[in-house]
């Protein structure tokens, strides 16, 4: 069982940055991945990022060069970077980890964290 906790969440002006965090305890390995989704009102959830291993990246295509995915093993913690924020990156913001997706590249999550608020005003 893994549990994990954002943190790092708030508002900003567009074009501001932010940092997310995300903690994980119980049984996680660098093999697992970590990464991000986020959630907007009325919208469905959108894959973000995530880091497997020591160095391998994926991002959607929406954050691409404006979002880095970061991971201290050592820690068990997961960050985002997220750089040039604009209106449009408005969401609840999810950590988790063990991700995967189906043939048509639709991502999911075998766990979840709570969700942190990100707020981008124009």
């Amino acid at each position: 069982q893994v549990q994990l906790v954002e943190s790092g969440g708030g508002s900003v002006q567009s074009g501001g940055s932010l940092r997310l965090s995300c903690a994980a305890s119980g049984t996680i390995f660098s093999s697992n991945s970590m990464g991000w989704f986020r959630q907007a009102p009325g919208k469905q959830r959108e894959f973000v990022a995530l880091f497997i291993g020591d160095s391998i990246t994926r991002y959607g295509d929406t954050v691409k060069g404006r979002f880095t995915i970061s991971r201290d093993n050592a820690k068990n913690t997961a960050y985002l970077q997220m750089n040039s924020l604009k209106p449009e990156d408005t969401a609840v913001y999810y950590c988790a980890a063990d991700i995967h997706h189906d043939i048509n590249l639709s991502y999911s999550a075998n766990y979840w964290g709570q969700g942190t608020q990100v707020t981008v005003s124009s």
